[in-house]
């Protein structure tokens, strides 16, 4: 198995450093769990997994276990990951982190924001740089399941105009969630790679629209993209 990625010194004090002076966090949920509302929560797997998926902030659940994508939404994309795996219905809560560590999480916003509410533009793009800092250089992969329209337009911020239209219009698209994008990403010194962007609908209860097809929707992403887990 390749290497796990491990946050770097500099880079987590960025981000505690960031939401040490963060409004709107859910502080009373980081008590409750008695966890630590400036460490950030990100899944950060093996260092050369070929697939990670993306979304717009924790929720409870992920404050609760330190992980992301583990609340009900989370276990969605958990159960399909292990049946694509194992060709078997996942069995619980435990296998569902164990093949989750497999893949490569993140969000915009690795805090929980209160009541659930998405977070502010002025937000996203405070956290941004050390997001794509993040993707960039501390994960091989450039293949992403992003999960939702905030997690896919994320990539449009701090981009030239042309590379935001790019984004935006593959997002009205109808077959968004059966075709791939791919955008660059890069930080302020230049630095950068190329990222394959599929994206699918946010697995939330709440999205009645496509809750009940969001199962279907991922085993047909995973079985296109042809990636297999790092091992």
């Amino acid at each position: 198995m390749s290497q796990d990625v491990t946050l770097p010194p500099a880079l987590r004090t960025a981000f505690r450093r960031e939401a040490d002076a963060l409004e709107g966090v859910d502080l009373d949920v980081y008590r409750t769990y008695d966890r630590d509302p400036c460490e950030p929560i990100i899944g950060l797997g093996p260092r050369a997994a070929p697939l990670g998926f993306f979304g717009r902030d924790p929720g409870r659940r992920e404050v609760e276990h330190g992980e992301p994508f583990v609340g009900s939404g989370g276990q969605k994309v958990r159960a399909e990951l292990y049946r694509y795996r194992y060709g078997e219905a996942l069995p619980d809560f435990q296998a569902s982190l164990d093949v989750g560590r497999q893949y490569f999480w993140a969000n915009t916003v690795p805090y929980k924001p209160r009541g659930n509410k998405a977070w502010s533009m002025a937000v996203k793009k405070r956290f941004q740089p050390l997001m794509a800092e993040l993707l960039i250089d501390h994960w091989q992969g450039r293949t992403l399941i992003t999960l939702g329209r905030e997690a896919f337009l994320w990539f449009a911020i701090g981009q030239p105009r042309d590379i935001k239209r790019e984004l935006e219009a593959f997002w009205a698209r109808e077959d968004r969630f059966e075709a791939v994008h791919t955008t660059p990403l890069f930080l302020p010194d230049g630095r950068g790679g190329e990222f394959r962007l599929a994206p699918l609908p946010h697995p939330s209860p709440l999205n009645q629209t496509w809750f009940k097809r969001f199962p279907a929707l991922l085993a047909a992403r995973l079985a296109a993209l042809d990636v297999p887990p790092e091992s």
